[in-house]
């Protein structure tokens, strides 16, 4: 006769025997699935490398604005940076992004004649022309004269243009190729270093270029090389100790950081091509719903020609 002993124990090997064969069936099932899983990432992967380049430009830029955005959203609490640049990998591409707050340009529909006439001379334009110059560009934004007298869309019709001055502010920098009298290489010129977005008539002279803190009003070029060979030291967050480094109190100076962002992403892909395209974006104040909004979007700019589109004929 057998003892209970005896039964419990042929019992619990037989439901050992079950849990082992339970468990090898379990094992294979999760096998194949990881092989599944292991072939589908890899057709995913090879999905994303077929993706043609125009897709992945579009793609990588995207997320470059996107993250340049995060990081810009500090807050309230905080100071938001004026400038900075990151890196990061995606789909075997690399990814280098920079952003500058818009106020390191001069503001087209803001700044005062004098400021754009210093630019234009420090671009090289005479003294006598470039106040002729930002004169054009005045007439350009100033709204009508309200008893009629207005004498610029004449000038542009009898230049034989199939336009007339906007009389408003102006919807983009582009159309300073459109003001009358203005020489073509001077414009080009002049793009990297003007806006429409910064919303302030002052720039940050922290992290403008040198020609933009030239064209401050009565800027010597003495002031400006003792400003430039300490600005690397000088404190972000003491706007008194900056102003007084130009000479003293200085028109047009300022360090504070506008809402709008220019952001440029150089991507290079797996195969080495490489794209810089670049945006400007909003940072929205505290309260707003949305992350950020595009204000404009160049598909590709060329760094060595100071950020200007690249020409048609290189693409």
């Amino acid at each position: 006769m057998t003892s209970p002993a005896a039964r419990l124990r042929r019992k619990l090997a037989a439901q050992d025997g079950f849990i082992v064969v339970a468990t090898l069936w379990l094992l294979a099932g999760l096998a194949a699935l990881a092989t599944v899983a292991s072939v589908y990432i890899a057709q995913s992967a090879n999905a994303l490398s077929a993706l043609d380049a125009a897709t992945q430009w579009e793609m990588l830029g995207s997320a470059g604005v996107e993250l340049a955005a995060y990081q810009l959203s500090a807050p309230a609490t905080m100071r938001r940076p004026t400038h900075g640049g990151f890196g990061f990998r995606l789909a075997d591409a690399s990814v280098r992004v920079e952003y500058m707050s818009e106020s390191a340009r001069i503001n087209l529909n803001m700044a005062p004649r004098a400021m754009i006439a210093g630019l234009f001379r420090a671009l090289g334009a005479p003294a006598e022309a470039a106040d002729e110059y930002a004169a054009r560009v005045i007439a350009w934004r100033r709204t009508p004269r309200p008893d009629g007298r207005d004498t610029e869309p004449a000038a542009y019709a009898a230049a034989d243009l199939a336009y007339v001055p906007r009389q408003a502010p102006f919807a983009s920098s582009d159309e300073l190729w459109l003001v009358l009298g203005l020489p073509v290489e001077l414009v080009e010129h002049a793009m990297p270093f003007v806006t429409v977005y910064s919303g302030m008539a002052e720039v940050n002279v922290l992290d403008a270029a040198p020609e933009v803190i030239a064209a401050l009003p009565d800027m010597t070029t003495a002031r400006l090389d003792a400003f430039l060979n300490q600005r690397a030291d000088l404190p972000p967050d003491n706007p008194e100790f900056v102003i007084g480094a130009l000479g003293g109190r200085q028109p047009g100076a300022t360090i504070s950081a506008s809402d709008a962002y220019r952001v440029r992403i150089r991507i290079t892909l797996r195969d080495g091509r490489q794209r810089t395209p670049e945006a400007v974006i909003r940072i929205p104040g505290p309260g707003e719903k949305e992350a950020f909004r595009v204000l404009a979007w160049t598909d590709e700019v060329d760094p060595d020609r100071g950020g200007r589109p690249r020409p048609r004929e290189s693409r």
